[in-house]
């Protein structure tokens, strides 16, 4: 009896875990970076509809994978309207509140955002902000972070206006992870094992299984970070 239980449980949650990714892949990634209330009300439907069938053994999964199609759908169908029709964005993914304006905090939309001065404080050293006379606007996003613009003499000024040149800018690419090459972006960077290995002599280093983590940069080459076993 113990054994079909463990294997109903098993399958319930591989097919639990595999229909939840495919929801993520089709509602795409606003589900985890962007949390406004609806996406977090829809996070915790789901959640519960996966705990329920897990925990509750009068649940069949095809009624599982039924309700979770559905949420799915109507999820879908809220993206959907919400990207045509402008007006309905405010109900389901919220507005911004500008809590500080021109300097000056608006104590109504405070009020209205249900946050005390000790909060707005703890958002602000959240940006690296430390007082309130640094900010010219503050606006609280629908997913809950604080966007800030500082006061032009607080904030940092640009090459531009430090009429410093402007470099190139390159990606760093990782060569080797945890002592494995990552062939694909070596070659995509038209260097061989041939190279690699050249460049880890010239560091002095002769084994691949020495270097926890290696990352190429054009303007300046290949940083290498070996791999120490802790005593």
């Amino acid at each position: 009896m113990e054994l079909e239980f463990i294997g109903k449980l098993t399958l319930q949650l591989i097919l639990g875990f595999f229909s939840l990714l495919i929801i993520t892949k089709i509602l795409g990634k606003t589900q985890i970076s962007q949390v406004t209330p609806f996406d977090f009300i829809s996070s915790l439907v789901l959640g519960e509809l996966l705990g329920n069938v897990v925990y509750d053994k009068e649940i069949h999964i095809f009624v599982f994978l039924y309700a979770i199609f559905m949420w799915t759908f109507l999820i879908y169908i809220i993206e959907v309207i919400t990207q045509k029709f402008r007006r309905t964005r405010s109900f389901f993914e919220g507005n911004p509140s500008i809590l500080i304006r021109n300097g000056q905090i608006d104590f109504h939309q405070l009020k209205k955002e249900m946050l005390d001065i000790n909060e707005l404080m703890s958002l602000l050293r959240g940006r690296d902000i430390f007082s309130i006379r640094e900010v010219q606007y503050a606006i609280l996003e629908p997913n809950g972070s604080l966007s800030i613009l500082k006061k032009s003499k607080y904030d940092t000024p640009t090459k531009e206006e430090l009429n410093i040149v402007n470099k190139e800018v390159y990606l760093p690419v990782a060569f080797i992870l945890d002592k494995e090459i990552i062939w694909e972006n070596l070659n995509a960077c038209g260097f061989d094992e041939s190279w690699l290995r050249k460049e880890l002599e010239a560091s002095g280093i002769k084994d691949i299984n020495e270097i926890f983590f290696a990352e190429w940069k054009y303007d300046e080459g290949l940083h290498i970070v070996p791999f120490r076993e802790k005593k």
